[in-house]
């Protein structure tokens, strides 16, 4: 099994090597993740948020752990591509029950994690970096640590400073053992390439309205596209559209337009 997850993680890191980026149709239970390597995910990735509300709560550090774990073991068991795990800000504050969920988070199949510095200091991330890193060493797994930074998302800073705070950060996070740098609602072509060309590590963007094509996101040296909740929030909007019209009206035929078949969804899994 080591030797297997110790392959899947190469093969992860190589993935962040081509021209072209790495997309990411991220996934939130065994299903979609089977799914995503159905239609030809090179690897899968997990949405937080998604998780979340498969097991009914609300996105923002509240899924208990047990479940998360759950979540990763059941999508092992149904895909053969590596898997990479959003943790959050790893369930915590503290460094040392980072690792451990790390760790945990390993030992169920992953080679990659997302971790998160959201309204936390960068110093605080810094210190979870380097438990995930030590929790990748002790396992003899070389996790590849995705490390995201908020500043665009949650506007930390005034417009004008975002680079440069971006760039701080980033610098921090690879000095504490990041493998990459994740920078949600960074769309615009120039603050993109000025990111990249600062960095000195891979950087992954996040689908949002007006972000460049993969193309172009690769010619601008982005080297990782996720989709964040962006597939899981149009499924749920379409189950509460189909729900919504069979209590009105009661009629089968719309449950079976644009859908797969029974035998097709079934035939997805061993």
């Amino acid at each position: 099994m080591r030797n297997i997850q110790s392959a899947l993680s190469d093969a992860f890191r190589a993935l962040h090597c081509d021209d072209v980026p790495l997309i990411l149709p991220n996934a939130w239970d065994a299903g979609s993740a089977r799914l995503m390597e159905y239609v030809g995910c090179k690897a899968v990735a997990t949405t937080s948020a998604g998780v979340a509300w498969s097991h009914g709560y609300q996105d923002g550090r509240r899924l208990p752990v047990e479940l998360l774990m759950r979540t990763v073991e059941s999508i092992r068991r149904v895909v053969s591509v590596p898997l990479s795990v959003d943790i959050e800000d790893g369930y915590s504050s503290d460094p040392r029950m980072v690792q451990q969920t790390v760790a945990a988070v390993i030992g169920a199949g992953a080679v990659g994690i997302n971790i998160e510095d959201g309204m936390d200091s960068p110093d605080a991330l810094c210190q979870k970096i380097e438990a995930g890193r030590r929790a990748g060493e002790q396992s003899g797994i070389q996790l590849f640590i995705n490390a995201r930074t908020d500043v665009y998302l949650r506007g930390l800073v005034a417009p004008h400073q975002m680079v440069a705070e971006v760039t701080h950060r980033s610098r921090l996070y690879r000095a504490a053992g990041a493998d990459g740098i994740f920078v949600p609602l960074l769309s615009d072509a120039g603050a993109i390439q000025a990111v990249v060309e600062a960095v000195g590590l891979p950087v992954n963007v996040m689908a949002c309205p007006g972000l460049p094509e993969a193309s172009e996101l690769g010619r601008l040296g982005v080297r990782r596209l996720s989709a964040g909740t962006g597939i899981s929030q149009a499924v749920y909007d379409r189950a509460k559209s189909l729900a919504e019209a069979f209590l009105r009206r009661g009629e089968s035929d719309s449950l079976v337009v644009d859908s797969m078949s029974f035998s097709d969804i079934n035939g997805l899994f061993p």
